[in-house]
C-alpha cells in the first residue's frame, strides 16, 4: 500500500503533476476545447492561417470549414470590390469554395475578348467608349459599342446630411461599384472618378438639351 510517505513522496507527486502536465498538452485543442469555443478561436484568424488548419484532421476541417466562419472571410474579401463573380449566385455553393474561388478569380487578367475590343488595351484611335447617364438612373451606350454587356445598368445619386443640414457626404454609386466622387475640371467640364474607373464629361453641344460648347477645347 503506498501512503505517500517518505522522502520521496513529494517528488512522486511532482512527477505525476509533469506527466499529466504533457498528456494534457498533447491532447488536441478541439477535444479540450470542444467545437464551440475552437469556432470562436478560429474566427480570430486571417484567412491564411485559417486555411492551413483544414488539413490537420477531418474534425477540425468540419469546424474550420464552416460558413459562419468563412462569411466574414468573404465579407472582408468583397468589400469594396467593383464586381463580384456571378458563381456566387450558385445555390448551395459553400462560403469556403467562395472565397477560394473569389481569390483564384481576382487573379485572372482582363479577358481576351475584353483585350481586343476595348480601345484602351488595344491603341486604337476610335475615341474613348461613351456612357450615358439619363436623369431616371439608367444607364447606355453608343448602339455599335461592342464591349457594351449591359453591365453597368444604374447608378444613384447619395447625400447625405449633418444635423444643421450642411451636406456631409456626396457622391455617385455605380451598381455594386466602390463610390464615385464629382470633380470639376480646368476646361469647367466634369469628372467621375474611384480608384477603378474614370469617367471625364465631353462636349455635347449637337445634343438635344447639350450643355457642352460648340467649339473645340483647346
Amino acid at each position: 500500500m503506498d501512503n505517500r510517505s517518505g522522502p520521496y513522496a513529494d517528488e512522486d507527486v511532482d512527477e505525476e503533476k509533469i506527466t499529466r502536465c504533457k498528456e494534457s498538452r498533447l491532447q488536441d485543442p478541439l477535444v479540450v476545447c470542444g467545437s464551440d469555443i475552437m469556432l470562436m478561436i478560429l474566427s480570430r484568424l486571417d484567412a491564411r492561417s485559417l486555411a492551413s488548419t483544414l488539413g490537420v484532421s477531418r474534425r477540425w476541417r468540419s469546424v474550420a470549414s464552416s460558413d459562419i466562419i468563412w462569411y466574414k472571410k468573404c465579407e472582408e474579401l468583397w468589400s469594396g470590390k467593383a464586381h463580384l463573380p456571378r458563381f456566387l449566385q450558385t445555390e448551395g455553393l459553400s462560403q469556403l469554395s467562395a472565397y477560394s474561388l473569389s481569390v483564384q478569380g481576382g487573379k485572372r487578367d482582363a479577358p481576351e475578348y475584353w483585350r481586343n475590343l476595348d480601345p484602351y488595351w488595344t491603341g486604337a484611335e476610335d475615341g474613348p467608349m461613351h456612357r450615358y447617364f439619363h436623369p431616371d438612373g439608367s444607364q447606355t451606350a453608343d448602339s455599335n459599342d461592342q464591349v457594351w454587356g449591359g453591365h453597368e445598368s444604374c447608378y444613384s445619386i447619395v447625400t447625405s446630411f449633418l444635423a444643421d443640414g450642411k451636406i456631409r457626404k456626396h457622391y455617385v454609386r455605380i451598381n455594386r461599384w466602390p463610390r464615385m466622387h464629382i470633380s470639376r475640371r480646368e476646361d469647367w467640364g466634369w469628372e467621375m472618378s474611384n480608384h477603378l474607373y474614370c469617367y471625364s464629361s465631353v462636349p455635347d453641344a449637337r445634343i438635344k438639351g447639350g450643355t457642352g460648347p460648340c467649339l473645340p477645347i483647346l
